[in-house]
């Protein structure tokens, strides 16, 4: 049985780790579009790229894991489902719980890494890369600034300069900002220069204009020394529930009592989805038998019919916390508990056949 079992193990951490290759890509092709929309216009280099990909897996392996986990069993389950080793195996006087104990070994090892990738992996690598994020948008986007080229590395902001002396000073300088639609500026001014200021960039601007547009009013300000500050960075400069540990979103929740929910909801979601593991010890093999002979694509249709139906009832049960409807702990483990009755009762009914 050891040599079965092992035969079955190795099967299944090659499923995995293809699994989560695939997962990881897929999910990542987002977030570095997003990006690169940003990053493109300053210039960044292919090791700025590399860091930023790194920082993000950490992210991504929160997710992919439970899911990768799932594929996995139903990838090699149902291979050998295909290939009757499962009823050879049965046959033999395997029990279906000796069959499924290989996908258990794997589901505590998946939980164990999610844990680390939830609670510390996971908030450092996102802190990370906001801070390299900023970095590269802060120290490079100067640089972009060329003379007599429109620059919309920022957004909403548009940036021209007549001439530019040195890499720090400018000459006839051209700003339209458009962050406020409801009050948009125009600001002209004869010379300036460029100050980096931590994580956001001011220009230092002299002897110019303001003009302002507010509904149906127009101003303008004339202006000896101007300073127009920017924070270059893709979302807001307050730090993100994602960027916490669990043990920061509980001390959050007390210091912000108006926004305890969210924080409430995230801290329960970082336990949620590694104990996805022990639901899916008991629902890959289960899954793969009910299957049939489907093959590897009925085991990839199914684990990702799977997790849509769990992400589903999880944002049901979080809007229906958020409209105040279910107490934070019932609401956020509502998905969990649901699947896993699902999976407890389709395996026990297995292992009695």
């Amino acid at each position: 049985m050891l040599l079965i079992h092992r035969s079955m193990l190795k099967e299944l951490l090659t499923a995995l780790l293809l699994s989560i290759l695939f997962l990881n890509f897929t999910l990542m092709m987002e977030k570095l579009l997003r990006l690169s929309r940003i990053l493109s216009g300053v210039g960044s280099s292919l090791s700025d790229i590399a860091k930023i990909i790194l920082y993000l897996q950490p992210q991504l392996l929160i997710l992919t894991i439970p899911m990768a986990m799932l594929l996995s069993a139903l990838l090699a389950y149902g291979r050998m489902n295909a290939d009757n080793e499962l009823v050879i195996l049965k046959v033999s006087g395997m029990s279906f719980r000796d069959i499924s104990a290989p996908v258990l070994y794997l589901g505590l090892a998946c939980f164990a890494l999610s844990l680390v990738m939830s609670f510390y992996l996971g908030p450092k690598g996102s802190g990370l890369m906001r801070a390299k994020v900023t970095e590269i948008l802060t120290t490079r986007a100067p640089m972009t600034i060329e003379e007599g080229i429109f620059n919309t590395a920022f957004k909403d902001i548009v940036i021209l300069v007549k001439e530019k002396p040195a890499p720090d000073k400018l000459a006839g300088v051209l700003i339209v900002d458009e962050r406020k639609k409801e009050d948009q500026k125009v600001i002209t001014a004869k010379e300036g220069r460029i100050v980096p200021e931590g994580e956001s960039l001011s220009f230092s601007l002299g002897n110019g204009h303001v003009y302002m547009t507010k509904k149906e009013t127009f101003t303008d300000i004339g202006f000896g020394n101007y300073h127009f500050k920017l924070n270059p960075t893709i979302e807001s400069s307050e730090r993100k529930n994602s960027e916490m540990t669990p043990p920061e979103l509980i001390k959050a929740s007390r210091q912000f009592p108006d926004r305890k929910t969210q924080f409430f909801l995230e801290f329960h979601r970082r336990l949620s989805m590694p104990a996805i593991c022990f639901i899916i010890i008991l629902l890959g093999p289960s899954l793969s038998l009910m299957s049939g002979k489907s093959g590897r694509m009925g085991g990839l249709t199914v684990g990702l019919s799977v997790f849509a139906v769990y992400y589903s009832l999880l944002l049901y049960g979080e809007n229906l916390v958020r409209s105040g409807k279910l107490p934070h702990a019932i609401g956020a483990w509502m998905s969990f508990f649901i699947l896993g009755a699902f999976a407890l009762f389709i395996f026990e009914r297995l292992n009695k056949k």
